[in-house]
């Protein structure tokens, strides 16, 4: 009989005499440490968290890296390298269990959530793009997956059409890779990656070192098409795309934090030839030489550029964009597009999401602030006014990510229990919010499972996706809002102990109430309520419970046709 015993817990039985019949119990610290922990390592990665919470000897031995050294080999066999961090095998292993890239078809009979193949030689899952017809997925390692789409075969022996089931290495040394910024994946024909690779060095020497390069490659069939190379002494880390196909910009980002550009005829790739492109510092690099620009964000006609201290700037290449972004053509030079734009924010920026004539923007609070054109409610304001600055969206907060599309807008966020859920807002037209076909001009909870370590999402016309992964060492980096700064809370009256209404809350529930009043039909109101729950900073299981229990009063009152007369005043 084998029974564990810690030092501080005293004895197993009070009393110290033994049961007749059972031998005297074994404390699990006698057995040596590498069997305990040769032991532990053949558990499953949520049982070994589970176990290193029982005790605090489990929980030294769970922590020990050589057990998860062990499990990350036994998931990953063909991992030798560690990889980084405190943890670098921890790390590594819980990067491998959490991968997964998941997605659901708008379309069709079967509207559930799919998982796609996980490649094997994968070290987690960094970042992934959709494009025309497959998707490619990014690893820690810097190896770039290519996943196809394929006819298989069911277990019934039909042929049937399957999404990302089958894969392919496209290239190793990889740090960034970008297409076509528009949200239509029907225009991204080339796929860009920004790579490291090894140079030979002078004539007559066997040196080599490495540089920086630009492979292009056809989404289609993964086809090398173009290659340019860079000097040594230049290293970049992040790439985007702006402009047309004929005059399509690439924007290289440096690990100094400035911004260099190049321009390439798209059209002409595929053609067998070499030429010279001409490497130009951004006028945001140029004009604000103080800046270090952390991170880039693109689509069509317009570029965000976040700086590492939080601050924003902005381009805006077209007239019409600038309009529903700004509201106003009065400060549009169209001699000089590359002008940037500072945007005036309360906080420091953690993060952002672009989409055509929208844009969302979340500050180190969680705070989550839109802007631009809302004709389809794609802000979540509640209205359809376009915003021409950035507007808080004050019912959510501490999102995991965010997303802007062509009309609405999605956030991956995670409630108190730990559970995740997707909320989206907008254009519902072609079952692009699960759930709310008709739309929503307010963020509401979509009718789709969420994975447990889902870290970013992206939407097309056909299909939402999902990445899963989890990384130890990023932790949450957002900050407790101080009271000063909160928006919303009255100020005390003049011998009043405290405020009568704090964050105000009634007067909240007074206007949902007036907005519920001005509904006509009972089907409306039922609607505009489950709207308003959305709103109220709620549990996700509270939420999910009002939900159900107005769709469940809706179902019932769905054969009394005509709604109730209109209350008096």
């Amino acid at each position: 009989m084998v029974k564990r015993s810690c030092p501080s817990c005293g004895p197993s039985e009070p009393g110290g005499e033994e049961k007749k019949g059972r031998g005297n119990p074994v404390s699990v610290q006698l057995f040596p440490p590498e069997l305990v922990e040769h032991i532990i390592s053949f558990l499953p990665v949520r049982d070994v968290v589970a176990l290193g919470q029982t005790c605090h000897y489990f929980h030294q031995v769970c922590d020990a890296e050589s057990v998860w050294r062990r499990i990350c080999h036994r998931l990953s066999p063909r991992l030798r390298e560690q990889g980084s961090g405190v943890r670098p095998w921890k790390r590594a292993a819980i990067l491998n269990y959490t991968k997964g890239l998941y997605f659901q078809a708008f379309g069709g009979r079967r509207r559930c959530l799919s998982k796609s193949v996980a490649p094997q030689l994968a070290h987690g899952y960094r970042r992934f793009l959709p494009t025309k017809d497959h998707v490619f997925i990014l690893d820690y390692a810097g190896t770039l997956f290519f996943l196809k789409n394929a006819l298989v075969s069911s277990t019934l022996g039909q042929i049937q059409w399957k999404r990302a089931c089958r894969y392919i290495v496209l290239c190793r040394g990889a740090k960034d890779f970008a297409s076509d910024p528009r949200c239509d994946t029907v225009y991204r024909k080339y796929l860009y990656v920004l790579a490291t690779r090894e140079q030979p060095g002078v004539v007559g020497t066997t040196s080599s070192r490495a540089c920086d390069c630009v492979e292009v490659y056809l989404q289609s069939s993964g086809q090398r098409v173009f290659k340019m190379t860079f000097h040594h002494s230049m290293s970049f880390k992040q790439i985007v795309l702006v402009g047309q196909e004929t005059q399509r910009a690439l924007l290289l980002l440096t690990e100094e934090g400035k911004i260099y550009s190049l321009v390439v005829n798209e059209t002409q790739l595929d053609q067998p030839r070499s030429y010279t492109v001409q490497l130009a510092l951004r006028k945001v690099s140029r004009c604000l030489p103080h800046l270090r620009v952390a991170c880039m964000a693109s689509n069509q006609s317009s570029t965000l550029y976040i700086t590492d201290q939080g601050g924003v700037y902005f381009e805006v290449h077209t007239p019409g964009v600038y309009r529903d972004l700004f509201g106003t053509l009065q400060a549009f030079d169209p001699l000089d597009q590359q002008m940037p734009l500072a945007l005036s924010l309360p906080a420091k920026i953690l993060f952002c999401a672009l989409g055509y004539n929208h844009l969302g923007l979340v500050d180190e609070f969680g705070r989550i602030f839109m802007q631009g054109n809302n004709r389809y409610g794609q802000l979540g304001t509640g209205d359809k006014m376009d915003r021409g600055e950035p507007t808080q969206v004050h019912y959510l907060q501490r999102p995991i990510a965010l997303w802007c599309g062509l009309n609405h807008s999605l956030v991956l966020s995670q409630g108190s229990d730990f559970s995740k859920e997707l909320l989206g807002c907008g254009c519902g037209a072609g079952g692009r919010l699960p759930g709310w076909p008709k739309g929503s001009a307010s963020f509401v909870k979509l009718h789709i499972k969420v994975p447990l370590c889902a870290c970013s999402l992206c939407s097309t016309r056909e299909c939402l996706y999902m990445l899963s992964s989890h990384d130890i060492e990023h932790h949450p980096a957002y900050r407790d809002l101080p009271a000063s700064k909160a928006v919303g809370t009255p100020e005390p009256s003049l011998g009043a102990g405290a405020p009568q209404d704090p964050g105000g809350v009634a007067w909240a529930c007074e206007e949902y109430l007036s907005q519920i009043h001005n509904c006509p039909t009972l089907q409306d109101r039922m609607e505009k309520m489950k709207e308003i729950v959305g709103w109220m900073p709620l549990m996700a299981a509270q939420k999910d419970f009002f939900w159900e229990a107005l769709d469940m009063l809706q179902r019932a009152a769905g054969g009394a046709g005509q709604g109730p007369p209109p209350p008096e005043s």
